[in-house]
């Protein structure tokens, strides 16, 4: 066996090991079973149909809807201005700053759940609330943010703002004009990537929740009860199809962005 077909039989096996316990999910989401093992009981829907019942999954479902826009729209408004200082402007420590701002993505996330308790109860004096977990899931989604907006504000001719300068417009019309439209794709793409991450993060969510729990603690809650398994399958299902759905759409905004600016695609978001 040559190297090019071992290097492709490797991607193959780790892509099976990594996706087949996902692609699970709709199969015991389906079974009439309340125990996950093979063989199946038969066919049905009723675990979808709870799904519309429950009371408290609604409530965990706003919850975790509330924090996943408020701390996509805050990371991508953050990452925007950094992004945009990172590229175009030059200042003392920029590598640095920009080194601490994209740290969350190396960190374990028990540890920032950890540190962040440990600041918002101990040093602050904070309650536990919604409000915690957003500004948690701010700090964890705006290097993301950042790393997409990069691209952007790369592939953006600055000749275009220059221009745009000199025939008389303002700095703020300017970046309204022009620059905020040729890199709207990118923004739409990081919010879309911060709002995904948001929405399934538990970790953090679960040190920093209150009495308010976001839809991932809740669905942990439920694993407590057999009966209940099933239940989760089907939540899972349907959040692993939106989230491929929300990661398609992002990924087309970024290609679209990159054609308009006439730059070369060079791949996925980081």
């Amino acid at each position: 066996m040559g190297r090019a077909e071992m290097l492709r039989a490797y991607v193959i096996l780790f892509l099976a090991f990594l996706y087949a316990p996902i692609l699970l999910l709709p199969v015991f989401a389906f079974n009439d079973g309340t125990v996950i093992a093979f063989p199946l009981d038969g066919f049905t829907t009723k675990w979808f149909a709870e799904l519309w019942t429950n009371d408290e999954l609604h409530a965990a479902l706003m919850n975790s809807l509330f924090v996943a826009g408020t701390s996509s729209v805050l990371a991508v408004l953050l990452g925007l201005a950094a992004a945009r200082a990172n590229i175009r402007y030059r200042f003392p420590a920029k590598a640095a700053a920009m080194g601490l701002i994209m740290l969350p993505l190396v960190l374990p996330e028990i540890i920032v759940g950890v540190s962040l308790l440990v600041v918002a109860v101990r040093m602050l004096g904070l309650d536990l609330s919604l409000w915690t977990v957003v500004a948690a899931h701010v700090l964890i989604c705006t290097p993301f943010a950042i790393a997409i907006l990069n691209a952007s504000f790369q592939s953006l001719d600055p000749s275009l703002e220059e221009a745009a300068i000199d025939l008389g417009c303002s700095r703020a019309e300017t970046f309204r004009l022009i620059t905020l439209p040729l890199v709207m794709p990118g923004i739409v793409a990081a919010l879309l990537i911060s709002f995904t991450i948001s929405l399934d993060e538990f970790i953090i969510a679960f040190f920093l929740t209150g009495s308010d729990p976001t839809l991932p603690v809740y669905i942990w809650s439920l694993l407590r009860f057999p009966r209940l398994i099933p239940v989760v399958m089907a939540l899972g299902t349907i959040l692993m199809i939106v989230s491929i759905g929300i990661l398609v759409l992002a990924e087309w905004n970024r290609r679209r962005g990159l054609a308009r600016t006439g730059a070369k695609d060079s791949g996925g978001f980081l």
